[in-house]
Parts: structure tokens; C-alpha cells; sequence
């Protein structure tokens, strides 16, 4: 997705810190990150960690640089520039001088949308097209339901991704007036078309088989794929070697249910959540019927790589110079579990692409367009 025409004047600057003070991380941040004079949107991701100080550090941050419009989220591993905060107390956090009115922070949806609040309405009006900056709460069962339906309603696209945490489930999306820290919702920042971006996603997996028609299913188990028992299909695209020992597919197979209308073979990575050999069943972790299409595909570092690599080099010649900012969230999945434990996975996206201010998370599930993906990295780059 890209958009828009830029603002000239943009400016970002980001900074990161760790440390079990949340006082001193603060600090930390706010020395790093310099005058802040002109900025009026701030990003900020905290890991869970700090989670229990998160009304402290927003208001703290507020206070000090004199931004009054924040969003952000907690998650259990953080990103910044070429860097990956994982289980220990982190911040990171991105400033931005953005056009007046370029921007909007709406009230935070915690269930179906039936309309948006009049003050979001007049803004709607007058700024199309629109990209939104989003978190939700897995917690909440109608998170998976707000995204489409929020999608919709914009008219524009969606990035982001649902908090992850094992602590509080923090949301920083709220407007000055408003409580500095919500949760059970959806929340973030649209923007108008003053404001230019370009965004990309990178798939964890690759298919291994063809694409098969689910013929029999109820709720999530599929019963029969191309008129065959399910089982039997699952076993001959994943190969003898793993047909014959069904355990060591956890973790490594996954069914990739494809995005109908896509133009660029896009699809869905769900989870295998059973198998019974005794009638040939599959059970995965979303909701199918017959008629869908679905693949298996494979989790390894070599396909998330490349696939990662292709994403990057799509995204940047789509780009006239460096970007001034940035925003990436990926899979809890992903990161130190997939890439290794040298923060790779930021560091691809930063020689690549230069050394320019970022922040993020790995978070319970990545939001691209219109739909909640797994194991997934979305890139949003402002230009």
C-alpha cells in the first residue's frame, strides 16, 4: 500500500532505553531523543515489564515534551532502529511533526462499530484517503470483528497489531482529556493524505503444496479437502518423513488459508490446533466452511529470510530517498524465536533500508489492510 502526498516539514526523531527504573528509562529516552520543539504526535511502545508504570510514563512523557497526543501499546518485545528489547523492562519512542490536521486520534472501540463520535465524523470529512495506525486487545472476542468492520468504515487501511503481554494490556490512544492508558479496545491515529507512506508485509511461512478446496468442514475442523479425507491430503504435502511421525509438525506446519481478490497470492497463517488420525480430521485455529481454499505451509528461518528480504526490496523502490520515520510491527513468533537472539530481524530492516528513526513491537497478531495476520511483519514507513 502507498499513498498520499507528502509533507514537506515532517519531522521524526526516536530514541530507546532500558532499565527497571521506569523514572530513569524515561529520562534515558527523553536525553536521546533531544528538543522536541514542533512535534505533536508521539509513538510509544513499552514492554510489560513496565506495564504496571505505563499511566506514570505516558504522563511523563506528555509533560516534558509538551506533545499531548500519544498512541502506542505495551509489548513483551520492543523495537527500535536495528534493535530488539526482549523480557526486559524497555521503552521506545518516536516523535513527529506532522501538518495541523493532518492527524486524528478517535475514541477507542470497544465493540461493533455503528458510527464514530461527530468529532471523528467532520475529520473523516474533510481527509480522505486515510491510513490507521492500530492496536486492539486480543482479549476482547470482538477485536476480530472491529477491524474489518473499522477497515470499512474508513474507507483506507489499517497497520498494526494486538498488544502482547503478561501483565496489563496498556493502549496509549487517547486524546489529552482522556485517560492516559486504555484497554479492551481498539485505538490509534488515522491520517489524512498530507501525510505519505508506504507500507509492506513479510509472511513467516512459505506454502509447500498446491492450493485445495475444503469440501467438508464444521466450524474449524476440516472433515475433507478436495473430496478426500483431510488427513490424507495434510500427509502428502508435508512429506513421508513427517507424515510418519505427526508430532513434529507443531510448531513448523500451518494451514495458509489464501485471501480471496489478492494480487499478490496473499493469505492467512492459522494454526493447527489438532489432528485425528482415527477419522482423517484437521483442526486449525479459525473458522472454516466448504468452498474456502487453504495450503499448508512451513515456518523456518530460511523462508522468513527471504521472504523478508523480498519485502524490503519491494518497499524501497518504492522509495525516493530515506525515509524519515517508521513504525514495525511484527509476530511474537518472529524476532528472537525465528531470527536469533542478535536482534537480526531489525537489523535486516536497517541495512537495508538506512538508519532512520523506528519504533515497535512483537505483538499477539499483525493487522495489514483489512485482516488480523500471524506470524507476519507489517512495515510502515512515513516518507
Amino acid at each position: 500500500m502507498s499513498g498520499m502526498d507528502a509533507p514537506t516539514g515532517a519531522r521524526f526523531a526516536a530514541a530507546s532505553a532500558t532499565g527497571e527504573d521506569w523514572r530513569a528509562t524515561v529520562k534515558a529516552c527523553l536525553d536521546k531523543l533531544g528538543p522536541v520543539d514542533g512535534c505533536n504526535l508521539g509513538f510509544l511502545y513499552i514492554s510489560d515489564a513496565l506495564a504496571a508504570d505505563a499511566v506514570s510514563i505516558v504522563t511523563l512523557m506528555r509533560g516534558v515534551t509538551g506533545v499531548k497526543d500519544w498512541v502506542g501499546t505495551v509489548g513483551i518485545g520492543i523495537c527500535a532502529s536495528g534493535q530488539e528489547m526482549f523480557d526486559r523492562p524497555a521503552i521506545a519512542v518516536m516523535t513527529a511533526q506532522l501538518p495541523p490536521g493532518s492527524f486524528h486520534l478517535p475514541a477507542p472501540i470497544t465493540e461493533s462499530i455503528e458510527g464514530f463520535e461527530p468529532e471523528t465524523v467532520e475529520w473523516l470529512k474533510a481527509h480522505a484517503p486515510v491510513l490507521g495506525l492500530v492496536h486492539g486487545d486480543p482479549r476482547n472476542p470482538q477485536t476480530h470483528e472491529i477491524i474489518p468492520e473499522l477497515s470499512d468504515a474508513l474507507g483506507g487501511f489499517l497497520v498494526g497489531g494486538l498488544t502482547s503481554s503478561r501483565t496489563n494490556y496498556g493502549q496509549f490512544g487517547g486524546r489529552p482529556g482522556t485517560a492516559p492508558v486504555i484497554e479492551g479496545g481498539v485505538s490509534g491515529v488515522l491520517f489524512s493524505s498530507e501525510v505519505k507512506v508506504a507500507t509492506g508485509l513479510t509472511q513467516g511461512c512459505t506454502p509447500i503444496g498446491p492450493v485445495h478446496k475444503i469440501t467438508r468442514a464444521q466450524n474449524n475442523i476440516i472433515v475433507e479437502i478436495d473430496g478426500r479425507p483431510a488427513l490424507e491430503v495434510f500427509k502428502e504435502d508435508i512429506g513421508e518423513l513427517l507424515a510418519r511421525d505427526l508430532r513434529r509438525v507443531a510448531g513448523y506446519i500451518f494451514a495458509a488459508l489464501p485471501i480471496t481478490g489478492s494480487d499478490t497470492g496473499d493469505y492467512l497463517v492459522r494454526n493447527l490446533v489438532g489432528i485425528d488420525p482415527e477419522h482423517g480430521l484437521i483442526a486449525i485455529g479459525d473458522m472454516v466452511e466448504p468452498g474456502r481454499t487453504i495450503m499448508f505451509a512451513r515456518r523456518d528461518l530460511a523462508s522468513a529470510q527471504a521472504d523478508l528480504e523480498r519485502m524490503l526490496g519491494m518497499i524501497k523502490k518504492r522509495l525516493n530517498g530515506p525515509p524519515r520515520g517508521g513504525v514495525y510491527v511484527s509476530c511474537l513468533a518472529r524476532g528472537p524465536a525465528l531470527f536469533g537472539d542478535d536482534s537480526q530481524e531489525l537489523k535486516a530492516i536497517r541495512d537495508e533500508l538506512g538508519d532512520f528513526p523506528l519504533v515497535g513491537f512483537f505483538a499477539n497478531g499483525e493487522i495489514s489492510h483489512n485482516r488480523l495476520y500471524g506470524y507476519t511483519g507489517v512495515l510502515t514507513l512515513f516518507l
